[in-house]
């Protein structure tokens, strides 16, 4: 209990056990186990590893430092009361959305490990630029969790579960909700037989944009110049391709530059 982690249990074979898992194992530690429901995702999963593996909690190796939950937010609550002979292990869940007070009444010792980065078995990606957000119960073991994230990333942060639940919903909006945006466009673009791959480098522009500016600087577009004669020439594009997204350019233009309000676009 006093020593620092080196032996850990993953309890998942998904995308964040196996990115994780392969990051750790690169760093020095040892993956003691690899648990999934799915005996043949465990396999393929300990096999990178050089880790036994098990579809079985009760055969669960008991005397890991970590039981690292790597599994689906819906399934952490579920799958808590079966692990009950874990209790006095540190056990901690990957989860931005799930606050770590779920561990309450079921655990002694519990923390968070969350990569702040959407993670993917197929997309490599360098974890050492990952913001890793950690926290427990008990001091003695958020500095352990602490210490097991500096293995690998250079960007380490305390964040409480307050501070990760407003950062997941951030996360949302910059990641998931601007990848739609690219759908939807990928979308249009085909059916006009229109390359997405044109966009691909004013996408890749803006995300590097940001990196050296606040987004309010970057922003550029008709709706910060209030050039409502292209924003009324966009509205009518969309009345007549797509006007599905209609009301939703004129929310996201409204959200830009609210003076837009006032104006009639349409």
């Amino acid at each position: 209990m006093n020593g620092p982690i080196r032996h850990i249990v993953l309890i998942g074979a998904g995308n964040m056990a196996t990115v994780l898992g392969k990051v750790l194992r690169q760093a020095g530690l040892q993956i003691s186990q690899v648990f999934n429901r799915t005996l043949s995702s465990a396999e393929i999963l300990a096999k990178d590893l050089a880790s036994p593996f098990t579809d079985q909690l009760d055969q669960l190796d008991q005397d890991a430092d970590l039981y690292l939950l790597c599994v689906s937010d819906h399934a952490i609550e579920a799958l808590l009361p079966q692990l009950h002979f874990l209790d006095g292990k540190l056990i901690a869940h990957t989860s931005g959305a799930t606050p770590g007070s779920v561990f309450q009444g079921h655990f002694s010792r519990y923390g968070v490990f969350y990569p702040l980065q959407s993670l993917s078995k197929s997309q490599p990606i360098k974890l050492s630029e990952v913001p890793i957000c950690v926290d427990a119960n008990e001091e003695t073991d958020l500095v352990k969790l602490e210490q097991l994230a500096q293995e690998f990333s250079q960007h380490v942060y305390r964040v409480d579960d307050h501070q990760r639940s407003l950062l997941h919903v951030a996360a949302v909006f910059v990641n998931n909700f601007s990848n739609h945006l690219y759908d939807l466009m990928d979308q249009w673009l085909g059916e006009e037989e229109i390359p997405f791959d044109l966009l691909r480098p004013l996408i890749l522009g803006g995300a590097q944009k940001v990196q050296g500016l606040s987004p309010r600087e970057a922003q550029t577009g008709p709706a910060v110049r209030a050039d409502l004669n292209t924003i009324r020439r966009h509205l009518d594009i969309l009345q007549e391709k797509r006007p599905e997204l209609v009301e939703l350019y004129k929310t996201l233009t409204e959200s830009i530059n609210p003076d837009l309000q006032q104006h009639k676009t349409t």
